[in-house]
């Protein structure tokens, strides 16, 4: 799923004031190589700092983020994992949370980073990077069910045409002009502003889902009255 050119990926470096001594020197060598894009090179220096203190949020946060640069999904989901609890405050929980929504993205689970990312928003309401990426998780799932219901009618309509072709006579027929497919338009990449409208959009979409819900199950509510 190309999906990085929507979403935001939160980087958290953290101060070396906050790190332990003993993990520290591997933590900032780890960070400078992650700022000149060298992941393999920074996974290395994050692993050393691991191996002095597993129980790191910082090297087993920083190690996931390593991970994701290069593609190695499943390897930075699992230090996300890790990273979870052992985080000291929400902003901490908040940030792993929003990159576990993102390695979910990247399997295409998007119910998965869906919950993953208003998690993040939980522990910090004014994160407008995760809801951004709320946002564009949101409209795609919106999209896929849309498409998954789209497929299931021409499924449909490809049999019942089948089936009237059967029961026709065999005639000549001429050959219809073949139409060559038109390029499609590529999507605009989402501003901040489309994607707090489409969220707000979806929410009250799901609002009146269930309102309706409600509804139609009082209708269907009889009341009975038992002889005694």
């Amino acid at each position: 799923m190309k999906f990085f050119q929507y979403i935001s990926f939160l980087l958290l470096l953290f101060p070396l004031s906050v790190i332990a001594q003993k993990e520290s020197d591997d933590i900032r060598a780890g960070n400078r190589l992650y700022k000149e894009k060298k992941y393999t090179e920074a996974e290395i220096e994050y692993r050393k700092a691991l191996q002095k203190n597993n129980k790191s949020f910082e090297a087993n946060y920083n190690l996931g983020n390593a991970l994701f640069r290069q593609g190695k999904y499943d390897k930075a989901f699992e230090h996300y994992k890790n990273a979870l609890p052992l985080a000291s405050d929400k902003q901490k929980t908040a940030y792993d949370f929003h990159n576990l929504g993102n390695t979910f993205m990247s399997g295409g689970k998007i119910e998965e980073a869906i919950s993953a990312y208003k998690t993040a928003l939980k522990n910090n309401p004014k994160d407008n990077e995760t809801r951004y990426n709320l946002a564009y998780a949101m409209s795609q799932l919106k999209k896929q069910q849309q498409d998954q219901n789209q497929n299931q009618n021409d499924n449909g309509n490809d049999k019942d045409q089948n089936q009237n072709q059967d029961n026709e006579k065999q005639q000549p027929k001429n050959n219809p002009d073949k139409k060559e497919e038109q390029p499609q338009p590529q999507q605009p990449q989402m501003s901040k502003e489309n994607a707090q409208q489409i969220l707000e959009a979806l929410q009250q979409d799901e609002l009146d889902t269930q309102e309706k819900a409600k509804n139609a199950q009082k209708r269907t509510v009889r009341k009975t009255d038992k002889d005694w």
